[in-house]
């Protein structure tokens, strides 16, 4: 009579290891994007967040925050697909610390504006930063995604 033994045991092959460590790295990566991700629309907030400081304290009327918001919403939203169909023919990964730096650069000039022009230029880098860093940071998300691109761009837009 010959004993078998009926229950499966899961061994860890060079395949399954490897599988696993490739999982590990897709969602390290997803998530360091999607973090990035959530830095990148936090400065983005910041602007109109502060409009009643910058209504008071350099005396702005409404014309002139319309127009802040204007100059910052036209480069992060129509400046977006261009840079997008730029870097679909020819990916560029630089531009995920270039566009965050830009958004950080026009803080920065945000915070240390002394006339309404700088303002402007501020709002007008966030909005760039952001329209720089969106296409990328969405390609690598899908790119990371092994296959599961809802999951990937689900935690990408958190």
């Amino acid at each position: 009579m010959a004993l078998t033994d009926t229950t499966a045991t899961s061994v860890a092959t060079p395949a399954t290891a490897s599988s696993a460590s490739a999982q590990a790295t897709v969602f390290a990566v997803i998530l360091s994007v999607s973090f990035c991700h959530g830095i990148n629309d936090i400065m983005q907030s910041l602007l109109p967040a502060i409009y009643p400081l910058l209504k008071e304290n350099y005396g702005l009327d409404f014309w002139q925050i319309g127009l802040l918001t204007f100059t910052f919403q036209v480069t992060a939203s129509l400046l977006q697909p261009v840079i997008g169909m730029i870097t679909d023919k020819r990916p560029m990964p630089y531009s995920l610390p270039w566009g965050m730096a830009s958004s950080l650069v026009g803080l920065i000039v945000l915070a240390y504006a002394g006339h309404y022009v700088l303002l402007l230029v501020g709002a007008s880098l966030i909005g760039i930063g952001s329209a720089i860093f969106h296409p990328e940071s969405s390609r690598i998300a899908r790119f990371a995604s092994g296959g599961r691109f809802g999951l990937a761009q689900s935690l990408f837009q958190v």
